[in-house]
């Protein structure tokens, strides 16, 4: 298994850190031909969605990674990753991939103040550490798309077949759970 990990802007290398304690080979994806390279899964990190979509767009990419997501690829995106998956941005006219029958608000915790960690129940894992920054939330799921987690009644994890969010960062703590559920997702376990 090889999971790529877009490395445009944002916390890619903390994923890959995380990747690496599993002994799951990363690479980045900076360019249209680093998409030559054969991977099993897609990691989108956190950052800004708005400036990851136009470099995304910019430098060719956008449209294979679209296709490939369509596809069945195995894609997890945390916070910003989250935002480009959302079919619907209720506070944003802006859609990205669009690919996840979400409907997401950015920001929705409130700017750079109002980061926090908590722990939050996971369905599938348990009690893991969830650490928000400037997150967003998911204010409603619909077709296949299911509620993994919620803190304080907001929801902040969603999978959709090969498909999984988070609004919260799983690679700025030490647990390997949500990660290794992902694997588990593309090995089909």
């Amino acid at each position: 298994m090889r999971i790529a990990v877009l490395a445009l802007q944002g916390a890619f290398i903390e994923h890959e850190k995380m990747l690496a304690r599993l002994g799951i080979p990363s690479f980045e994806i900076r360019q249209r031909r680093d998409l030559d390279t054969p991977f099993d899964g897609l990691i989108i990190p956190g950052g800004e969605s708005t400036v990851q979509g136009k470099l995304m767009r910019e430098l060719a990419l956008f449209d294979p990674l679209k296709d490939r997501i369509e596809k069945g690829l195995p894609v997890f995106g945390t916070c910003a990753g989250l935002l480009l998956l959302a079919k619907k941005i209720d506070n944003d006219t802006r859609v990205h991939f669009a690919t996840m029958d979400i409907v997401a608000r950015r920001n929705a915790y409130g700017r750079q103040l109002g980061s926090f960690s908590t722990e939050g129940e996971f369905r599938g894992i348990g009690v893991i550490p969830m650490t928000f920054i400037r997150a967003p939330y998911i204010e409603s799921v619909s077709g296949s798309a299911e509620v993994l987690a919620r803190v304080d009644g907001k929801i902040v994890a969603a999978r959709q077949g090969n498909q999984l969010v988070t609004a919260f960062h799983p690679e700025l703590n030490h647990d390997l759970s949500v990660h290794t559920y992902f694997a588990n997702m593309i090995s089909g376990q």
